[in-house]
C-alpha cells in the first residue's frame, strides 16, 4: 500500500495548485511550465495512492483527501522555510567583534586591518572601543586587546603582545614653564591631571594621589583622551603609556618607567569565537603584525 512519498518538492507544487486554483496559475507562481506542474501532481498522486484533484470543465478542485493533507503539507513548508533560515544564519559570516581602548587603534594598527581587508573582503569587523572589560566568555566580544595584571581565564586563547610600561609625562611647553620632576620624590610644586574611571583600575591614579597634595591635582577626567589632551596642552603632568606617549614629539617623559605600574598587553580570544574559521584566519594574520607595532 502506498503511504509515503519520496519527492518533497512535489509538496510545493501541490500547495501552489491548491492556493492558485489551477495548474496554469501555479506554473506562473512556480516559474514552471504548465505540463511540468501537471506531471508533478500526477506523480504525487501516484506516490501517495490518492486522488488529490478533481478536474471538470470549470477547472481543478482539491478532493477531500487533499484538503485533509493541506495542514500537514503547510507544516512541512514552514519547517523547510525554518531550515533554510537556519542554514542561512550558519553560513553568513558574522562580524568579528574586537574590544580595545581607543588608543590601541593607531594608524599603524588600522593599517593592519586595511591590509587584511584587501585579502579577505568578505570578513567584517565591529570595533567596541571601550576601557570597560567586556566578558569574552559571555559573548560580549570575540577578541580583546587588553592591559592586565591579572592572570587571564585559562579557557581564553591568549597571545602576549608586550609588557606595557607607564610613567609621568608632560608637554614641552609645560617643561619650559615649570621644569619636570626628575624622580617620584620630586613632585612638589607641580600640577597633575587625574584619570578617574570606575571601569579601570585606580592603580595609576592612586600612584599620583598618594604622592602629592590634593591641591596639586588640578584636573580630573573620566575619559583617557581628555587626560592626554590636558597633558599635551601643557595644563598638567599625567600618567601615560610609554608606547603611546613616546610617539608624540610634544611629550617628554619625566623619569624612568614605574615598575609597579607595568601590565601585560594581551590579545585574548573567546574559545567559541576561535572555532570560527574567519576568526582563526584573522588572529593568525593580525597577532604577529600587531605585536611588531609594540616592539
Amino acid at each position: 500500500m502506498k503511504s509515503a512519498f519520496r519527492n518533497w518538492s512535489d509538496l510545493r507544487v501541490f500547495l501552489a495548485v491548491v492556493r492558485q486554483g489551477s495548474t496554469l496559475a501555479a506554473s506562473r507562481l512556480l516559474d514552471m511550465s504548465q505540463p511540468t506542474v501537471a506531471r508533478r501532481i500526477d506523480a504525487l498522486e501516484h506516490e501517495l495512492g490518492l486522488q488529490l484533484f478533481e478536474r471538470d470543465t470549470q477547472g481543478i478542485h482539491p478532493t477531500a483527501a487533499a484538503r485533509v493533507l493541506v495542514p500537514a503539507a503547510e507544516a512541512m513548508e514552514q519547517a523547510a522555510a525554518g531550515l533554510a533560515e537556519t542554514v542561512s544564519a550558519l553560513t553568513v559570516v558574522r562580524p568579528i567583534r574586537i574590544t580595545a581602548y581607543t588608543g590601541n587603534f593607531s594608524h599603524r594598527v588600522n593599517a593592519i586591518f586595511s591590509e587584511f581587508a584587501l585579502l579577505r573582503p568578505d570578513i567584517r569587523f565591529e570595533f567596541l572601543r571601550s576601557v570597560r572589560v567586556l566578558d569574552l566568555l559571555g559573548g560580549e566580544a570575540d577578541i580583546a586587546l587588553r592591559l592586565t595584571r591579572a592572570v587571564p581565564e585559562p579557557s581564553l586563547i591568549c597571545r602576549k603582545i608586550s609588557t606595557a610600561q607607564f610613567s609621568l609625562f608632560g608637554s614641552r611647553a609645560y617643561a619650559a614653564r615649570h621644569g619636570l620632576p626628575s624622580s617620584p620624590d620630586d613632585l612638589a610644586g607641580h600640577r597633575f591631571v587625574r584619570y578617574d574611571n570606575p571601569d579601570v583600575s585606580p592603580l595609576y591614579t592612586n600612584w599620583i594621589v598618594n604622592r602629592v597634595a590634593p591641591a596639586q591635582i588640578v584636573l580630573t577626567f573620566s575619559e583617557m583622551e581628555l587626560v592626554h589632551a590636558a597633558i599635551r596642552a601643557g595644563q598638567a603632568l599625567g600618567m601615560m603609556n610609554l608606547r603611546l606617549a613616546e610617539t608624540d614629539g610634544d611629550l617628554v617623559r619625566c623619569f624612568d618607567p614605574i615598575p609597579e605600574l607595568a601590565a601585560e598587553h594581551l590579545l585574548l580570544v573567546a574559545p567559541e569565537a576561535y572555532r570560527r574559521p574567519e576568526v582563526r584566519s584573522f588572529v593568525k594574520f593580525f597577532a604577529p603584525r600587531y605585536a611588531a607595532v609594540f616592539r
